[in-house]
């Protein structure tokens, strides 16, 4: 459990005021000191994380935010990355004191509502007061997953954590529990999955990529057998099998070589694209492929990552992908790179994002970005479907998805009308 990514963890964020002793709740869950505290207002000047085993829940993050009232002269930048949460958070614990609740808890409440992220009020200080009965009920009234507590009765800390545990499990979005599959469903028991897998300059020295680990423990879950394989060496060892694969899946750099040596009757697709499945939402993404069919020379291009990385020579999202962009349009095509955490404030300036295949976001938070273009008016599409549209094959690559498909032929009959 120690080792699974951020992106497959649930994230819980604590929300509210300053000094309301949201870090001392995430000291009092972990067991540990984790967040600093201190009587003085604002001592979380930056978010916190961390990650830990809750069971029966498993692998979450707890991210603990600076106060909603910070009035000091870094709240502007404190509030900013606080307000980033919203984006990232599967469940919110919107801590407040008892008989308080005021116009910053409603904006919390309001905003977590319209996101539709469940929330969790905890009622902290219940040792310095008791909430009343009307408060109890005003709150009710709003949520009905409440639970008081005092963070200095060390002795509660089980109590607390089972009421914790059970709200958590009655809340926590289905998409967690039972994630979108990577290549499970696309074969059945005791099916056969080839794996193209490039060892290059940006393969991990020793180590398969994220997205590929996954997609083979995503098999094995379904009862599936994997074979994995350099793309040089793909034509020889599908002569060698006994069998047709259900699927091929490859890199997506890859996959104009691997759609030659793959017969048109076996379904092929990239780990980009499944991934664009299981992290968002593809139907979306395919009908934003359609759109670089609209691409004008001098447009301007987001190229969104979610991890940050050094950049190797040729690199595929500063890179290759602008210059397949421009030889597509036969113009020239601004792009402009944003990574991490970054996700601009601007995306309305923009004729299209083009985003990674968010192997380190959870999925919410890769519905949120879509949902922030689809507000902005721009399409948006992934690594994957972008590199298969330019090199001719996404009628391929989206195969295995008929729905996704059929969404991509409308969008583009849409612009070839235009």
């Amino acid at each position: 459990m120690d080792a699974t990514p951020k992106g497959n963890r649930l994230h819980i964020a604590l929300l509210g005021r300053t000094n309301v002793g949201k870090s001392s709740i995430l000291n009092m869950i972990t067991g540990q000191d984790i967040a600093i505290t201190s009587p003085v207002a604002g001592t979380t000047t930056d978010v916190v994380e961390k990650a830990m085993e809750l069971l029966p829940l498993g692998p979450v993050l707890f991210l603990d935010t600076a106060g909603l009232d910070d009035v000091s002269k870094l709240s502007s930048l404190r509030l900013k990355k606080t307000e980033k949460i919203f984006d990232r958070a599967d469940v919110a614990i919107l801590v407040t004191e008892p008989d308080f609740w005021g116009t910053y808890e409603e904006e919390v409440l309001a905003e977590m509502n319209r996101r539709k992220t469940p929330v969790i009020v905890a009622i902290n200080k219940i040792d310095l007061h008791r909430p009343s009965g009307q408060f109890l009920r005003d709150v009710q009234a709003k949520t009905l997953h409440i639970i008081p507590v005092s963070t200095i009765d060390a002795q509660k800390r089980d109590s607390f954590l089972d009421i914790l545990k059970r709200q958590l499990l009655e809340i926590v979005p289905n998409d967690f529990v039972q994630p979108p599959p990577l290549v499970g469903d696309l074969m059945p028991p005791g099916g056969l999955a080839v794996l193209v897998v490039p060892i290059d300059l940006q393969a991990p020295k020793g180590r398969l990529i994220l997205p590929q680990v996954q997609t083979i423990r995503d098999a094995l879950d379904n009862d599936a057998a994997v074979v994995i394989v350099k793309d040089r060496e793909l034509p020889a060892t599908l002569s060698l099998l006994k069998r047709t694969p259900d699927v091929v899946v490859c890199d997506s750099q890859a996959v104009l070589k691997v759609s030659a040596d793959v017969s048109p009757e076996i379904p092929l697709t990239t780990f980009s694209i499944l991934f664009a499945r299981q992290k968002g939402d593809l139907v979306t993404a395919a009908e934003g492929a359609a759109h670089i069919e609209a691409l004008q020379s001098g447009d301007r291009v987001l190229i969104a990552e979610a991890c940050s990385h050094h950049p190797l020579q040729d690199d595929i999202g500063r890179v290759k992908i602008p210059r397949w962009l421009k030889q597509y349009v036969g113009g020239d095509i601004q792009t402009d790179v944003s990574a991490g955490r970054n996700y601009p404030d601007n995306l309305q300036d923009y004729k299209l994002i083009i985003h990674c295949g968010a192997c380190m976001l959870t999925r919410r938070e890769m519905l949120s970005r879509m949902q922030q273009a689809r507000e902005a008016g721009v399409p948006i599409t992934n690594y994957g479907l972008a590199i298969s549209f330019t090199q001719g094959i996404v009628r391929r690559t989206l195969s295995p998805f008929p729905s996704a498909l059929l969404a991509f032929d409308r969008k583009m009959k849409e612009h070839q009308l235009q």
